[in-house]
């Protein structure tokens, strides 16, 4: 993946931002940029800083420079996104045929796709077939067999469950990955069926997960790797270490364990790809959304908002990804000449979603100074897990919120 500013002018020049459609910001200009867009509109709306993802993609080069990252789509399937990682020289992991078709429509070669779902329909797979998507992930007999009759050619990595991801935001262990007791018959079975078994795979969870975790899933993975050999089967020439990696501190030190990890126990392997699935590295910090306030009560002391998202819509992060979500005001329509009402007092408050559902609730007993009809929240750290999952529930067609394109200096 490239680097700094050559990397932000090809970020620019990339599918979704071509044409001009990005806007520079000035130092700390986010604030301002946004504000010029709320006045001429009250429709909630995203904010994507290209800036941010040339930034995170410098430091994964950085930190895991023997890693090749496959961009989890799920996490957030924008087209600029995907573009500028595309640019960037990313990979991408896409779990159906409509995410596929997302990254191919961009340009980007499929031996560039790994179809990480380990249990898919029979028509994705006759799809990444016919388009030569031909690396994917199994962890049953039964997923052997369909890939046997639709894919035959396909390479397979077997997705095993690591052995701690109780910590993680979101385990996936109870869903997906092979059992210890499981992996030599999986291995024999995929074996019998003349499938070309050429790793391993894991994911030790999504979201703020427990950085030791790597460890123990990159031993188990070198077992699988020995198991494969006394089977007497061809070397295995990949590993597959998943995702749950958060920006910030916490990439540090999971980076430092991966690196550690892989040297201990894949000292000398040979000709080994080593490759990785984030999500929520690249796509959270670099989003920030805009809400509108449409709505307002006084109770006593209580203030209440209800502002046109929720969690039927960007907020779904909340339930399914379990998210806490920050935000800060821009009384933009209130009090101009102190927007982000710096000074003020504050009073406990509640955010609602805009839908007649009481689950759709934002915030509960959150600082905010006074506001009115049509100021605005503004929410940090939103691209990750959030329009992905947004629905048109009660007529709010929350799947439909508009992202603008900005780049602020790549840092």
């Amino acid at each position: 993946m490239g680097s700094c500013p050559d990397s932000l002018q090809a970020v620019l020049g990339a599918p979704g931002a071509k044409g001009g459609t990005a806007t520079a910001l000035r130092k700390d200009g986010l604030t301002e940029f946004m504000r010029s867009i709320m006045l001429q509109n009250q429709e909630p709306f995203y904010v994507l800083d290209l800036g941010v993802v040339v930034s995170l993609s410098d430091k994964w080069t950085r930190s895991l420079p023997t890693v090749h990252p496959f961009y989890a789509v799920k996490c957030n399937p924008n087209p600029a996104l995907l573009g500028a990682l595309a640019a960037l020289g990313s990979n991408f992991d896409c779990a159906s045929r409509a995410e596929v078709e997302a990254v191919l429509a961009l340009g980007v070669k499929p031996d560039r796709i790994i179809f990480a779902n380990p249990c898919k329909p029979e028509s994705h797979i006759k799809y990444a077939a016919s388009v030569g998507v031909n690396l994917t992930t199994f962890d049953s007999r039964e997923e052997i067999e369909k890939i046997r009759k639709w894919h035959p050619k396909c390479d397979l990595l077997l997705r095993i469950k690591a052995p701690e991801d109780a910590e993680a935001r979101c385990p996936l262990g109870p869903k997906y990955g092979a059992l210890p007791s499981e992996i030599a018959p999986l291995l024999q079975a995929a074996q019998a069926a003349r499938l070309n078994i050429i790793g391993v795979s894991f994911h030790i969870g999504s979201g703020d997960a427990h950085s030791g975790a790597y460890r123990g899933a990159i031993a188990a993975a070198k077992t699988v790797f020995e198991t494969a050999t006394k089977l007497a089967m061809p070397r295995m020439n990949v590993l597959n270490i998943g995702g749950g990696f958060t920006a910030g501190p916490k990439f540090d030190e999971a980076a430092s364990v991966v690196k550690s990890a892989l040297q201990t126990y894949f000292p000398n392997e040979p000709g080994l790809t080593v490759i990785s699935e984030p999500g929520r590295f690249f796509a959270e910090s670099a989003f920030t959304l805009a809400t509108n306030i449409i709505g307002k009560r006084v109770r006593d002391e209580l203030r209440e908002y209800w502002i046109n998202d929720g969690l039927y819509g960007s907020f779904n992060c909340i339930l399914y990804d379990h998210a806490t979500v920050t935000c800060t005001p821009l009384a933009c329509t209130s009090n101009r000449a102190n927007p982000t009402c710096k000074g003020l007092p504050t009073y406990k408050s509640t955010v609602f979603g805009p839908t007649c559902d009481a689950l759709d609730t934002v915030l509960t007993g959150y600082q905010l100074p006074e506001l009115e009809v049509n100021d605005w929240l503004v929410f940090p750290n939103t691209g990750a897990y959030t329009a992905a999952g947004g629905s048109s529930f009660n007529g709010f067609n929350t799947a439909a919120i508009l992202t603008h394109l900005a780049y602020s200096n790549p840092r």
